[in-house]
């Protein structure tokens, strides 16, 4: 599926340490914008209906032996035909040997080609993923991202609420801060989403009276992150007096980021309240529910069990 972000082709070669047997013209330039790779065997074979030539294209043992079978009219015949088609690149996997035509080819029609020795599959999976990493949806929200024993929290709230400095807070207990103010948001998977900080203020802080501070250079490397899972919404909202609030955890909340539905919970935020200990337990309690434990379904339970044995 085509994304309307694209990540250069020189950035995916140079991750996966992708070796150039020729770059074509464009080669600092080219762009990919889809996650969707395609092993050519049927193209090499002449059938081209529903080809995208946009796709990282990859040739492993399968197609090698293939086109070893053919003669060598034939081989240069099925590899100028392929090549005449814009493809985006083609890497040679399983450090299987590179036909002389398919480099013929490649510099004729001035297309990348490189090589890897990693397992063709492997290759896939990993180039995959990492095409996902750069082209998935994203968004960017008002808030702070914070990792709290390894969940990470996003806190979400009006402007001056406290979010900063709960995180701030946080971070002088062993947390670690991901990004304040903005949050850029990436939908990872189906139902995961990652959290960073625009590169330009990231480790950066925001604290009203004293300024900006450098999370990083203050209280070091461990409590920074560069990006982090986003596993709970915590939303701060002043105090009202008479509102109700739910004492029990009875009441799931929920809000819908990018299509992913996260556990969101509301805490009300009024002088004297210990905000950072209330996260540091929001977490905990939001990883207990995932590993299958409520306490406030227990409670209800056990109470039920309670007055049902009372009745008899």
């Amino acid at each position: 599926m085509k994304s309307k972000y694209t990540v250069k082709l020189k950035t995916i070669v140079e991750e996966h340490k992708l070796t150039p047997l020729h770059t074509s013209r464009d080669y600092e330039t080219a762009v990919l914008g889809t996650a969707d790779v395609n092993r050519p065997a049927m193209q090499l074979a002449g059938f081209y209906t529903y080809f995208d030539p946009h796709r990282l294209q990859m040739i492993g043992r399968v197609e090698s032996t293939y086109l070893d079978s053919l003669s060598d009219e034939a081989r240069r015949a099925a590899l100028e035909r392929f090549m005449q088609y814009d493809i985006a690149a083609l890497v040679v996997c399983h450090g299987v040997p590179v036909f002389q035509e398919c480099l013929d080819m490649a510099i004729k029609y001035d297309r990348n080609l490189f090589i890897t020795d990693e397992d063709t599959s492997d290759f896939m999976a990993a180039v995959i993923s990492t095409l996902h990493g750069y082209l998935a949806p994203r968004t960017t929200m008002h808030g702070v991202l914070v990792e709290i024993m390894g969940e990470g929290v996003l806190l979400t709230g009006d402007s001056g609420i406290g979010k900063s400095e709960t995180a701030l807070e946080l971070v002088k207990r062993g947390h670690r801060l991901i990004a304040d103010d903005a949050v850029e948001i990436r939908r990872v998977g189906r139902e995961r989403l990652h959290g960073s900080a625009p590169e330009m203020i990231r480790y950066y802080m925001e604290l009203r009276g004293i300024g900006v501070i450098n999370v990083r250079h203050i209280y070091g490397v461990c409590a920074v992150k560069d990006e982090s899972g986003i596993d709970l919404v915590v939303s701060l909202e002043p105090w009202e007096d008479g509102k109700v609030y739910d004492r029990l955890g009875l009441t799931e909340e929920s809000q819908t980021i990018l299509g992913v539905e996260l556990p969101k919970v509301t805490i009300p935020v009024r002088p004297g309240r210990n905000l950072a200990v209330i996260l540091e337990l929001a977490a905990m309690n939001n990883r207990q529910k995932r590993m299958g434990y409520n306490a406030a379904e227990a409670l209800a339970s056990d109470h039920d069990r309670a007055i049902d044995s009372w009745m008899l």
